[in-house]
């Protein structure tokens, strides 16, 4: 059955359920229209500001249509004519009896500003949650050559958006939100995730000079927390200049208690014998996986805040700095990591630290710790 012209307006634009930002924008277009003279109190204000279609077209037409100079009831219902023919176009189902609606649900048009408030309010919540979507899109496409850049690019904007919130918007005495936050998901682990780690580990023990200027990676970088481990004992041997191969890192691994959950030794010591690439090309690998994973964090938490109504535009710009301050520890790290080297030292580094395997893999590949019994070694023969 087609929407009569009485019901029309009660089905388009009256649902059952309406959140507080649809009464403040009837409300403040309910009072311009009552008193076109507080259009210039509200020129702050943009149409794309409005959540509904419709009211953002009635708006729109306000600032095109001339106000009379002088406000007669023939002249007010002349100028709500013009406005409701102006909006027309963008708003096909617009009614003349849903412009008396508007009037009617404004309860004090002196209260224009209030109005307002809430729709700028409710505008920076929609801009941070779309910049927060776009977060999360640059750290899951893989179709870009420069991942962790696309990514950091739309952190940066985020990051800008939210200077301008607050400078626009005032501090709150309850700074923080208080919306629990999604848990960390782990990342999958791939099998080339677990080989690129396993090969930093023996490219680390076959040259351990280069760990002491890896300082950039971390524990946190690895998914699996026997190879954490080792990475701490080399770590540990290195900057110790304490003697550095397959026999003192599995001592070390003793010490550390790596070996309590039964992985035998000799499953470490083959892991380690046989290095591919370069301690530093696979090292980045791991810093630019964990560097994406805290950019879709980042992303899924500031997401988490927006779609809280309890939170203020203050809340949710503190909120939001808070989860990118987290980014920006692994960024700081990654660019350390990525940072081109003095040109006295380009020379020296023709086989580059951060180049990857030559030729193919499955020549020099070192025996693997089998996936169906992570995070534990097979015993070697």
């Amino acid at each position: 059955m087609h929407p009569t012209p009485d019901t029309e307006a009660a089905d388009l634009y009256e649902p059952t359920e309406r959140p507080p930002l649809h009464y403040a924008e009837q409300a403040l277009l309910g009072a311009v229209l009552l008193q076109p003279a507080l259009l210039p109190a509200v020129e702050d204000l943009s149409p794309s500001f409005f959540d509904s279609p419709v009211h953002a077209a009635v708006f729109a037409a306000m600032r095109e249509v001339p106000t009379p100079e002088e406000m007669t009831s023939s002249t007010r219902l002349a100028w709500l004519t013009a406005v409701l023919a102006k909006a027309r176009p963008q708003a096909p189902g617009l009614t003349p009896s849903y412009m008396h609606t508007l009037i009617s649900a404004c309860p004090q048009p002196q209260h224009v500003a209030a109005y307002a408030v809430v729709i700028h309010a409710e505008h920076a919540r929609r801009t941070i949650g779309l910049h927060a979507e776009q977060l999360a899109q640059a750290a899951t496409d893989t179709t870009v050559p420069d991942r962790p850049g696309h990514a950091l690019s739309a952190a940066d904007t985020l990051a800008r958006h939210l200077d301008h919130l607050a400078e626009r918007f005032p501090s709150h005495a309850r700074p923080l939100p208080r919306t629990p936050l999604p848990p960390t998901p782990r990342p999958a682990e791939r099998g080339e995730d677990r080989e690129a780690e396993q090969w930093l580990l023996a490219c680390a023990v076959a040259r351990p000079e280069q760990v002491r200027e890896m300082r950039w990676l971390t524990a946190e970088d690895f998914l699996d927390p026997f190879h954490a481990g080792l990475w701490q004992a080399v770590t540990a041997l290195a900057h110790r200049g304490d003697p550095v191969d397959p026999v003192t890192m599995l001592w070390e691994a003793q010490q550390r208690g790596l070996l309590a959950a039964g992985i035998a030794p000799a499953a470490v010591i083959a892991l380690l014998s046989e290095p591919v690439g370069s301690a530093g090309y696979w090292g980045e690998q791991l810093l630019e996986r964990n560097l994406l994973a805290r950019a879709l964090l980042a992303a899924r938490q500031i997401t988490a805040y927006t779609t809280d109504p309890a939170n203020t535009v203050h809340q949710l710009v503190t909120g939001s700095r808070r989860a990118l301050a987290d980014l920006h520890t692994v960024r700081s790290r990654w660019q350390n990591a990525t940072r081109p080297l003095p040109a006295s030292l380009s020379s020296a580094e023709s086989t580059s630290p951060r180049a990857g395997p030559r030729g193919p893999l499955t020549t020099q590949r070192a025996p693997l710790l089998p996936p169906a019994r992570q995070p534990t070694a097979s015993r070697a023969p």
